[in-house]
């Protein structure tokens, strides 16, 4: 594509990083959890399943784009459950995290470096996914509106986020997010930015009880040292020990099955399914 630069297997295009949103220091924590902990494997179930309702006729065939894709965790779970897919790319803002998903992408998917505020495609990509991205961002519709355009006709945006602002912790500002969603805070995101809204589900319900109470139990003490906040907050993004983990990652596969049969009341994440039409 001629906007973009080939730099050691990336293509890179104008734009920067913006740390203050994405500090790439967390992207070496990333790399460490997205293939075994068990959030990210219930949150890939979850994403897997709405792409298939979303796409009746499968996506095998279609060309899909992950957003803000960070160390390629999630192209690597869709690749090996999803062969028949045309094209697959990996588009951050951050030359880190796009170097550290080399070796996890391989020779499967492609890597871009672009501006997620200023994407450089049009009605390019049948599916693309901007999973735990735009709470960072101060304007989240603008996001949405460059996936829009990058998307072709009829394209499905899948887009999670964490969900409702009762489940608020130190946690949202360590991370820098800027917003958590719920139901109608996508509603009104799709009717501004050109989408239709196909669903709005709630996730990670049955273990938001146990993400309440570990995070009580853990919340740094009033006037903490920014090292202590931050010790804090690796120590809950630890991969737990095999056994729990496993477990865990066993209670949020049922949760997946039922998700397709019944929608969940509430849940600490969201996930929302556009269609441009």
């Amino acid at each position: 594509m001629s906007d973009f630069e080939l730099r050691d297997g990336i293509h890179v295009a104008d734009g920067a990083h913006r740390e203050d949103d994405f500090p790439e220091a967390g992207f070496s924590t990333l790399l460490r959890m997205q293939r075994d902990h068990f959030w990210y494997r219930g949150r890939h179930r979850v994403v897997l399943d709405a792409a298939r309702r979303a796409l009746p006729d499968g996506l095998a065939g279609r060309r899909a784009v992950d957003l803000g894709g960070g160390c390629g965790g999630w192209l690597e779970y869709l690749h090996a459950r999803e062969p028949g897919l045309a094209e697959l790319a990996l588009a951050d803002s951050s030359l880190r995290a796009l170097e550290l998903a080399g070796p996890v992408i391989g020779g499967f998917a492609e890597r871009y470096r672009v501006d997620l505020l200023d994407l450089p495609w049009r009605d390019a990509w049948d599916v693309a996914f901007l999973l735990d991205v735009i709470e960072h961002l101060d304007d989240d519709a603008a996001a949405l509106r460059q996936a829009h355009r990058a998307l072709a006709p009829g394209g499905v945006l899948l887009v999670t986020t964490p969900a409702l602002q009762r489940f608020w912790s130190y946690n949202d500002d360590f991370a820098h997010h800027k917003r958590r969603y719920c139901r109608a805070d996508y509603r009104q995101l799709a009717a501004r930015t050109g989408f239709r809204l196909l669903r709005a589900d709630y996730f990670m319900f049955a273990l938001s009880p146990a993400l309440l109470v570990s995070r009580a139990l853990r919340r740094p003490r009033r006037g903490a040292s920014p090292a202590e906040v931050e010790a804090a907050v690796e120590r809950e993004h630890q991969v737990p020990p095999r056994p729990l983990n496993a477990a865990l990652a066993g209670v949020l596969a049922a949760e997946a099955r039922l998700l397709r049969r019944v929608p969940l009341p509430w849940g600490t994440s969201i996930l929302a399914a556009l269609q441009k039409s």
